[in-house]
């Protein structure tokens, strides 16, 4: 096993400057007097020649970082070593990995961390503090770096025990995943039991729908496992399903009020239009959400709009002229929130917004051509000591959403010609992040067939880890202040290089017309994005690949 630190050389280092300015101006800790940034590699199958052409050309670009080996130490400063939690994606480390193996021809595994150094006479407190701003409990963990230099090079100047690299190499042996548990007495529980039970399961469904749960069951004569339950679960969170807007309104009352009138005339108007096109659809929020499209089409306004049951996105057709000659296009739009996963963890939930977003007209087989950004924050010049009890400071989630969003829209190469940022103090609460999205396709390169019986479905893209599971539930759920140290595995983790190679893939005919149904692989995991395609399906969980091994039925299915 080999150790290797990279830092920026000076002039270069602008990440290391733009810290020591946010510890200077935003935290108003003077005593800072500079910042250094050292990139860890821990290679472990790597060595000899191999070691060392991936330390000049894949760890360090030699005319702007510096390079030191495993004994690195470092005196009279500060020090903090972070790294990602367990299971979290981590690009460079995977990216990393690729390359070396390419290099080395062999299995070789790459983990990375940030060391960072404080130079000045900074006090416990003031330590403390920059430890709280800089470490998301979300999705990553660091410890103190001791001044003294080490007895072995291996572990490169005494990192702390969670970072020492035999501890490392013992935690990345994956236990055998767990038996999926049965839950037994489930359907025999009252009505406190079974708010204990969701409680103790994390299972985010009302009672009225867990209650629900357990009437089926009791039909069926035998009790759920957790997988069965987590399913439910997810699938029937507002993420998924939209539970809230497809809630049957039995009866609608309007309080008097100066808007009394418009909403009166509203109501009355969806109604007529129901009446109308002759619709026996339950009324709810979503049937009064689409009524104004089902009069337009009634009425032979919306003959351009693709008439299909898959919903990846606005699909209407329109007439193209290529190189002088009239082509039948499928244009498409897509709108994408990530509110919640963005509060939390910031870079990881605006990339995953725009990627979350992209793949839906990519599930349509087409190809996005731009995007706009509309995000709302609180003040983010708002002093440090002013943040909300158990909330990311108002300046921490904007610039790293941005750095986020930029991320994933340079690494696939989509441009986003409108964006926007709404600065009011009501998005101290939770913070806004919308995207949309356009996308274009050849109607004659898209093939939409019904699937039957015999039918092979095919997963394509990254393999599958513990990022993101509970990500449907974990949006449509009410949070509270432990959600930053509990929520970190909601978060989806996208993989911009990956989704850029299926884009390349869907954009040849050959490969889109071999396609008879599609659906994006999202937060609701294969759980969610298989079932859409069919009404009855057989899904062999051990086929699904893994960014590693340790999970279990329940965590595959809903990953």
């Amino acid at each position: 096993m080999r150790r290797v630190f990279v830092e920026k050389k000076e002039g270069y280092d602008l990440e290391a400057r733009d810290i020591h300015s946010e510890i200077n101006g935003f935290l108003k800790i003077s005593s800072v007097e500079s910042v250094r940034i050292l990139t860890i590699y821990d290679t472990e199958g790597l060595d000899g020649e191999a070691f060392d052409i991936a330390v000049k050309d894949i760890f360090s670009q030699p005319i702007t970082e510096t390079v030191y080996g495993g004994d690195f130490s470092a005196e009279n400063c500060r020090a903090l070593a972070v790294e990602f939690l367990p299971g979290q994606y981590d690009q460079r480390s995977d990216f990393a990995t690729q390359c070396t193996r390419l290099i080395a021809n062999a299995d070789v595994t790459v983990k990375c961390g940030k060391l960072f150094l404080f130079y000045g006479d900074i006090s416990d407190d003031e330590f403390a503090v920059i430890k709280s701003y800089l470490i998301n409990p979300v999705e990553c963990r660091g410890g103190l770096w001791p001044s003294a230099r080490t007895e072995s090079p291996c572990r490169g100047g005494n990192l702390p025990p969670d970072l020492d690299l035999s501890a490392r190499a013992s935690a990345d042996i994956p236990p055998d995943p767990e038996t999926v548990e049965t839950l037994f007495d489930f359907r025999t529980l009252n009505a406190d039991e079974m708010k204990d039970f969701c409680e103790r399961y994390s299972i985010n469904m009302d009672m009225d729908d867990a209650l629900f749960c357990q009437q089926y069951f009791k039909k069926e004569n035998r009790d759920p496992t957790i997988t069965e339950m987590r399913v439910f679960d997810t699938y029937w969170s507002d993420h998924c399903r939209h539970s809230t807007f497809m809630t049957i309104l039995d009866s609608v009352e309007i309080d008097e009020s100066i808007y009394s009138a418009a909403i009166k005339d509203a109501v009355a108007r969806y109604y007529a239009a129901k009446e109308q096109i002759g619709s026996s659809a339950p009324h709810c929020l979503m049937d009064v959400a689409i009524m104004g499209m089902k009069k337009m089409r009634h009425i032979g306004l919306l003959d351009d709009m693709e008439d299909t049951d898959e919903v990846n996105a606005c699909s209407i057709e329109v007439d193209v002229t290529v190189d002088g000659k009239p082509e039948k296009w499928l244009f498409m739009f897509k709108n994408e929130t990530h509110n919640h996963p963005t509060e939390i963890e910031p870079f990881g939930g605006a990339s995953t917004c725009l990627g979350g977003g992209i793949r839906d007209p990519l599930s349509g087989r087409a190809f996005v051509h731009g995007a706009i950004r509309l995000t709302g924050s609180g003040d983010p010049r708002e002093p440090y000591a002013e943040t909300l009890r158990g909330k990311l400071p108002q300046r921490k989630i904007t610039k790293t959403a941005a750095e986020g969003y930029s991320s994933y829209s340079n690494q696939i190469g989509l441009a986003s010609g409108h964006l926007s940022e709404i600065y009011d103090p009501g998005f101290r609460a939770k913070r806004m992040e919308c995207g949309a999205l356009v996308a274009g396709v050849k109607k004659e390169d898209v093939t939409r067939l019904q699937p039957v019986k015999g039918d092979v479905i095919v997963l394509i893209g990254g393999n599958t880890g513990r990022d993101g599971i509970g990500g449907a539930t974990g949006s449509s759920k009410e949070h509270d202040e432990s959600s930053l140290e509990k929520g970190g595995a909601e978060v989806q983790k996208g993989n911009p290089a990956i989704e850029r190679n299926i884009v390349r893939l869907f954009r040849d005919p050959k490969a889109s017309k071999l396609i008879k149904k599609c659906n994006d692989f999202g937060a609701g995991g294969v759980s969610v994005a298989v079932c859409e395609l069919a009404d009855s399906l057989v899904i062999n969980l051990d086929t699904v690949p893994l960014k590693y091994g340790g999970l279990d039925g329940t965590e595959i299915a809903i990953s």
